[in-house]
Parts: structure tokens; C-alpha cells; sequence
């Protein structure tokens, strides 16, 4: 298991976006999550939605509170319904990609067990995961995660070795993985 973090609002998510793509097109077969944040003129904060990997659908994460709310904005039950797509697909999958350890999953719902069943089955699994949260995804991960750098190449790099060119799909690339 591997974890990407980085500072910045958003940066996680648009990397993991951009190796997502990367991955897409050199056919790998994916599960998970991949983030993408709406701006709204006006609000503060953006819409969150989610696409479940490979092939959709789309979840709006993201609750709109009103212009002054504070706290947390997170629909849980948007993102449970994300979590039934993502265990309906991790059959078959080469590789599990979580956008984020987030809250929920700090406390032991959201993704937690897509990612401890991928990690069972041997399929490697690459975690989003902020500072905030850090220690309980390493918690979590007992020792079994390491860091990747934030570079969309550079994960794709090692998806690539920890899948082996053999569990990719027999078709040609659409596109290489090159910057």
C-alpha cells in the first residue's frame, strides 16, 4: 500500500486525478475514487464530486450548508453509496485508488474496508491522504504503507512495477505514460 500527501487545497486530488489518466490510458484496470472540486462563485468552498473508477457514475460528496455554515460538509451517504460502487467493481481490478482517507475513514467507515479487502487480496492500493489525517491512516495501515512523491509520473512509474506489464490489459496503450 502506498499514500500520496501534499499541502495545498486540492493538490492530492489533482494528482491523483492526472496519475489516474496517466494509468487510464496505458489500460490498467482501476477501482476506487477520483475527486474533482467545483468552484462556486457564491461560496467559499467548492462542490466535492467523486467518479468511481473505471467508468462512473459520479457522486456530489459535498452538502451546500449555506454561505455561513462551518464544520464539516461531507454527505456520508453519498459516499457510502460511492463505497457499494467501489466494491461492486474491485473484482478484476489490477489496482485500488482512494482519493482520500478522510474523516470517515479515520473512523473506521468510508473506505476502510475496500481498502483492507484489496490489500487481503494482493491487488496494490495507492491512499490520498492530507496531514490532518495522517496518523490514523498510518494507524490504520500498520506498517503496511510507505510514501510516493506527488508526481503524477512517478506513481504511475510505480503502479506499473507493482502490477508487472503482465496484469495490464493485453491492448496497446492509448497514449504512454510520458509527461
Amino acid at each position: 500500500m502506498r499514500f500520496v500527501t501534499a499541502t495545498g487545497r486540492g493538490a492530492i486530488d489533482a494528482c491523483l486525478a492526472e496519475a489516474v489518466t496517466r494509468m487510464e490510458a496505458a489500460g490498467i484496470r482501476l477501482a476506487g475514487t477520483v475527486q474533482t472540486n467545483i468552484a462556486r462563485a457564491d461560496r467559499a468552498v467548492c462542490d466535492m464530486d467523486i467518479r468511481v473508477l473505471p467508468d462512473g457514475p459520479v457522486f456530489r460528496i459535498s452538502q451546500d450548508l449555506g454561505v455561513g455554515a462551518r464544520g464539516c460538509r461531507l454527505d456520508p451517504g453519498a459516499l457510502e453509496s460511492a463505497v457499494t460502487e467501489v466494491e461492486a467493481r474491485l473484482d478484476g481490478a489490477a489496482l485500488l485508488i482512494v482519493n482520500k482517507f478522510g474523516k470517515q475513514e479515520a473512523e473506521g467507515r468510508g473506505l476502510v474496508n475496500v481498502i483492507a479487502d484489496a490489500t487481503a487480496r494482493g491487488i496494490p492500493v495507492i491512499v490520498g491522504v492530507n496531514r490532518l489525517n495522517l496518523p490514523a491512516f498510518l494507524s490504520f495501515a500498520d506498517g503496511l504503507a510507505a510514501p510516493l512523491p506527488t508526481d503524477p509520473q512517478a506513481i504511475a512509474d510505480w503502479v506499473l512495477a507493482a502490477i508487472g506489464q503482465s496484469q495490464a490489459d493485453a491492448a496497446p496503450p492509448k497514449t504512454a505514460l510520458l509527461p
